[in-house]
């Protein structure tokens, strides 16, 4: 009998190890574009074309694509602090690295189903039969004892793959949580260098308005001293005044931006808002090259497709874990121990005990659940499949839009820095002619008034080529690649 237990234990370890019912999975196909189409801007590298009928593959790791620490291309050592303490300090990524923990343990819970259970117990008890009831006999000692020292197994073999389907499930889950917990990083990491780059723009738009300020208290103080020498006009002094003060009041208004903005970046860091501040930085650093690569590395950068993906895979086991439903549940169980009415004879032979046993049971009738179920699966993996692919033309979509705001700013700020050179010059010539009193002071403040709003519009395009970069690398996937997935 012994040896066909083992037989019997044997075989269905065997069958144990058989394929899971239920279909494997097959990544959605998507045909990546062979190039990107916005690639115009000078600050972006772009890899050379593949010959016609070429199969070359850039290396991996490529010394041309991004690293971790991405932002450190900007050469900014005050952003490189910042977005440092975001890894250690910020709490919506620490609640997002939590969640991902939580989906890993979720493997071990689903992994343990594989095994056997088993338990063990002790009892002591004292009994006293009834001596009118059917099981008092005068030959057996009454009260007696009942000692008991037993342990339990019990094993449900996983015949038809529904524990090895949800056991892929929960690693497909978790690693789908690990993306999230990247793109999480990416999103915050790149928050904070558009937070900070917005700041500083607004720092040299109010380096060139206190600069302005200075220039108009001087235009001020001539035009009054013309005004009481009799060779100018009280309107001329009037109107000076009233441009002055238009300029102060702007630059007060960039100060309530700039404290929004550097209260964002104190967020991002985990700073307490009253010991924290940033001193005045004009934007003024080089817009550094962004490597894009080609676009089928697209597909392992973002952590949004890999997340996406991962659902993908994790809704495709779930069918599996649905068609194992339609097959009988088998469990073995095995018992064994010792009993005995005295304590000093319980651990001996004559006093052993054991039992081994097994059940098989199939539902017969649900009233199609089981069929709901699998068909309510098979929809989910293709409305996973669906988003997939959704996701990653919108990851396309992205990097076109990034890089055809990165061209286009770049011909505006061309554009416009000759106007602004054209703007000084025609300030110039009406500073002339109204000093030599050629001409009124309302040529001097049309022409002011026009390079002031032409320099402020190259500043801010300047920030916006810095967003625009910044979005660039984010919509890239930073340094993060599904490599760094865990297994």
């Amino acid at each position: 009998m012994a040896a066909a237990t083992v037989a019997a234990l044997g075989t269905l370890a065997l069958l144990a190890g058989c394929k899971a019912v239920g279909p494997d999975y097959s990544r959605p196909g998507y045909h990546a574009p062979a190039a990107y189409k916005e690639t115009g801007a000078t600050t972006v590298i772009v890899p050379p074309p593949n010959p016609a009928g070429g199969s070359w593959h850039p290396a991996n790791p490529s010394d041309g694509l991004l690293k971790g620490n991405w932002w450190e291309i900007y050469k900014d050592p005050q952003l490189n602090r910042f977005e440092e303490r975001i890894a250690t300090d910020n709490q919506s990524l620490r609640q997002a690295s939590e969640t991902y923990l939580a989906a890993r343990d979720q493997i071990k819970i689903a992994r343990a189903a594989l095994f056997p259970t088993i338990s063990a117990g002790a009892a002591a008890t004292r009994n006293e039969v009834s001596k009118n009831g059917p099981l008092y006999s005068a030959t057996r000692s009454n009260p007696y004892g009942d000692f008991q020292l037993e342990g339990e197994a019990s094993w449900e073999p996983d015949l038809w793959g529904r524990v090895r389907r949800t056991v892929e499930q929960a690693r497909d889950n978790a690693q789908a949580s690990a993306a999230d917990l990247a793109g999480v990083d990416l999103t915050l990491h790149a928050e904070m260098a558009s937070d900070y780059f917005q700041l500083r723009g607004l720092d040299s738009d109010i380096k060139l308005l206190e600069s302005t300020v200075k220039d108009l208290e001087g235009q001020l103080d001539l035009t009054d001293r013309r005004f009481k020498g009799g060779i100018g006009t009280e309107v001329d002094v009037a109107q000076a005044r009233t441009q002055l003060e238009q300029v102060r009041a702007q630059l007060v208004d960039l100060g309530v931006a700039r404290a929004q903005y550097e209260h964002a970046i104190g967020m991002l860091a985990n700073y307490a808002p009253a010991e924290f501040s940033i001193p005045p930085t004009p934007l003024d650093i080089s817009l550094p090259k962004v490597p894009v690569g080609v676009p089928s590395q697209l597909l392992e950068r973002r952590p949004d497709v890999a997340a996406s993906e991962r659902r993908t895979a994790a809704a495709n086991a779930q069918i599996g874990i649905a068609v194992s439903a339609f097959y009988p549940n088998i469990t073995l169980t095995g018992t064994g121990g010792f009993e005995s009415e005295r304590i000093t004879t319980l651990i001996q032979g004559p006093s052993a005990l054991w039992s081994l046993g097994g059940q098989a049971m199939e539902l017969l009738f649900d009233a199609g659940q089981r069929h709901a179920l699998t068909d309510q699966a098979r929809h989910t993996y293709e409305a996973n499949a669906s988003a997939y692919r959704s996701t990653v033309v919108s990851a396309f979509q992205d990097i076109e839009d990034q890089l055809s705001g990165l061209r286009i700013l770049e011909q505006e700020s061309t554009v416009e820095q000759r106007a602004v050179d054209s703007a000084q010059r025609s300030y110039d010539l009406s500073n002339q002619r109204y000093t030599g009193g050629v001409t009124s002071y309302l040529e001097v403040l049309t022409a002011e008034a026009t390079l002031i709003q032409t320099q402020r519009t190259s500043i801010d395009l300047t920030t916006r080529q810095f967003v625009a970069s910044v979005g660039l690398v984010r919509s890239l996937g930073g340094g993060w690649d599904s490599s760094q997935l865990p297994k």
